[in-house]
């Protein structure tokens, strides 16, 4: 039996993969798929992807492009969820703050630095045309975090995946005052370097059971209830979060990969363009 080490946030997205663990396809094959829930997000999952702690991150498309350029020797060997993540800025419930104009000179709570929630702020404010510069941030570090610090006011508003946010707006504890989607995929697959070198064939295999899963996902009998009650979540939410929600089985293009980069690139995220053959396998 060949153990893989796996990681990914635990949210909707993610829901083939425990579908796959808990059917036993992985080990069927011969695969001991080991998930790891990482609440942090994607500057937690780039982390454990250098140190090791895992071989496979199911990552934010813009967070591990930045961080391969930053040296992270992994590779994205194929997109996840093809359509964009609709990122919900929100503020805390009694906020005094109503629309996103006055959000200009607020403190950002993100997960960490790296993270989606720290890159899709700098991407936020350049479409509203503030100075990415002088943005403020206070780390949270988890979804628990940021409902303290808007809560206590130690930071003025946090973006986050809309559809994870809505049990909390829900429930008044958050306030939405806009949507911003990503201008690219959202998540994509992500495996050490060392590991596409020894085991190839099984990260192949890996990939032909997810994508199967994937590509009949949403023709599951019953999903919508499944993902309603493991998520917390309202059934009609879920319906509509589906109907926006593409999986995806095939790789990144290099016109993809330009947008991505290219974006960055001008928010002086990164400082160059990183070679099509070094960021995808």
């Amino acid at each position: 039996m060949k153990s893989i080490k796996i990681a990914g946030v635990p949210e909707h997205f993610n829901l083939p993969w425990h579908l796959c663990i808990e059917n036993r396809e992985f080990t069927d094959k011969n695969i001991d798929l080991q998930w790891t829930d990482v609440p942090e997000g994607t500057g937690k999952l780039c982390q454990m992807l250098r140190s090791g702690e895992t071989d496979i991150a199911v990552i934010l498309t813009e967070g591990i492009v930045k961080d391969i350029a930053a040296g992270n020797e992994s590779k994205i060997v194929q997109i996840y969820v093809e359509s964009p993540l609709i990122w919900g800025i929100h503020v805390g419930a009694n906020s005094s703050y109503n629309s996103l104009s006055d959000l200009q000179h607020g403190k950002i709570a993100i997960s960490r630095y790296g993270s989606g929630s720290h890159l899709m702020a700098i991407v936020n404010a350049q479409e509203q045309g503030w100075n990415t510069k002088k943005l403020k941030y206070e780390v949270i570090n988890t979804l628990d975090g940021a409902v303290e610090a808007l809560t206590n006011g130690t930071a003025d508003y946090f973006m986050w995946e809309r559809f994870m946010t809505k049990p909390i707006v829900d429930k008044g504890i958050f306030r939405r005052v806009a949507d911003c989607p990503t201008p690219w995929p959202s998540f994509v697959i992500a495996v050490r370097n060392k590991v596409l070198l020894n085991d190839a064939k099984t990260i192949g295999t890996v990939l032909d059971i997810i994508n199967q899963k994937t590509a009949g996902f949403k023709n599951i009998p019953d999903i919508n209830i499944i993902l309603a009650e493991r998520y917390g979540q309202k059934r009609e939410d879920i319906s509509e979060w589906l109907k926006l929600t593409s999986w995806s089985q095939q790789k990144l293009s290099k016109s993809a990969l330009d947008i991505v980069q290219n974006q960055l690139l001008e928010l002086e995220i990164i400082d160059n363009k990183t070679a099509f053959e070094t960021v995808t396998g």
